[in-house]
């Protein structure tokens, strides 16, 4: 079997090439002898300094380069492609920045060769973290929460970047968003009913001066990341959102529009509740087409259910055309 092991990198010169030392490392025995080839594809995101030659002359297999910087999801989504188009089996990805150990990839990938697992994520809070920031760790358990309650599936690590995807699991996600892919992977991945399991990994101290190449910014990815969520559980759950949201606006329409019948029964005029009235009369109409909307949606989500798999099809042919 082929593993390939993709590498989303930007301005990571100085650590990348110890990540494809460690990968380079594992053996086949290491793979209980399932495992006979391993590719490595570094994509450099539009990084400003040597990463794609130090990336080349450490030993990576195949280097694709961005010309300008394109975000995490698109390096990632470019990783899963050209894993797909060179005949992987088993997809890993790890970040470029040595905080995760390449050395527990046989680790990731044992549930998936035992037939037990589509998916595996490398989840830190059940492994060791040698270091993180309180507001990262922070910002990591509230992601984590979120993404919980909007998959349905109880992770632990939502955030992790190191994780394991069977070719057919790979084949099936299609990341829409731009900027990150580890919240959407795991709803998707879910909703496809495709099995998600984790394993406890390390999680090492940055090197360097220790700030994230590709998450600068805590809070702006916070809000970002938050987006995608939100994105995907409509996506995949129109009915219940737009059904929640237009049953707020009924129920409060309706309180105002007790409070106006009931002033009216015992006055026998509207008269000062006139401004209630319209505004019970507002919530109820919007309560209402948000309902409908939701219904739409429903029916919208059933022909991109249709569209996705046609989509997961389609790639079937084409990359077994290209092996």
């Amino acid at each position: 079997m082929k593993l390939a092991v993709t590498i989303p990198a930007y301005n990571e010169e100085k650590t990348i090439p110890n990540v494809i030392r460690e990968i380079r490392e594992l053996k086949p025995d290491d793979f209980e002898g399932k495992i006979d080839d391993i590719k490595i594809i570094v994509v450099n995101d539009g990084s400003k300094d040597n990463t794609a030659r130090v990336a080349k002359e450490a030993g990576a297999d195949i280097v694709v380069s961005f010309r300008r910087n394109r975000g995490l999801a698109r390096a990632f989504r470019q990783g899963i492609e050209t894993a797909l188009e060179i005949g992987a089996d088993i997809i890993v990805n790890i970040d470029a920045d040595g905080q995760y150990n390449a050395k527990e990839i046989p680790k990731l990938v044992k549930p998936i060769l035992d037939g037990k697992a589509d998916i595996v994520l490398g989840s830190r809070f059940k492994g060791w973290i040698e270091y993180m920031p309180m507001q990262k760790r922070i910002g990591n358990k509230i992601a984590t929460w979120v993404t919980r309650i909007a998959s349905g599936f109880p992770t632990s690590d939502a955030q992790t970047g190191f994780r394991a995807f069977s070719r057919d699991a790979a084949m099936r996600l299609h990341v829409l968003a731009d900027y990150t892919y580890v919240q959407e992977t795991i709803i998707q991945a879910n909703h496809y009913g495709l099995k998600i399991v984790e394993v406890p990994v390390q999680f090492r101290k940055r090197q360097g001066d220790g700030k994230s190449r590709l998450i600068s910014n805590i809070f702006g990815y916070a809000k970002r990341a938050g987006m995608i969520i939100l994105r995907s559980y409509r996506d995949y759950n129109p009915l219940k959102v737009f059904g929640i949201v237009g049953a707020i606006f009924i129920i409060v329409g309706l309180y105002f529009g007790w409070r106006v019948l009931s002033y009216y029964y015992t006055t026998g005029s509207v008269g000062s509740r006139l401004p209630s009235a319209i505004l019970a009369t507002l919530l109820l109409i919007i309560g209402v087409q948000t309902v409908v909307l939701g219904l739409l949606a429903d029916m919208l989500k059933s022909q991109r259910m249709l569209l996705d798999d046609v989509l997961y099809r389609l790639k079937k042919l084409e990359y077994e055309k290209k092996e």
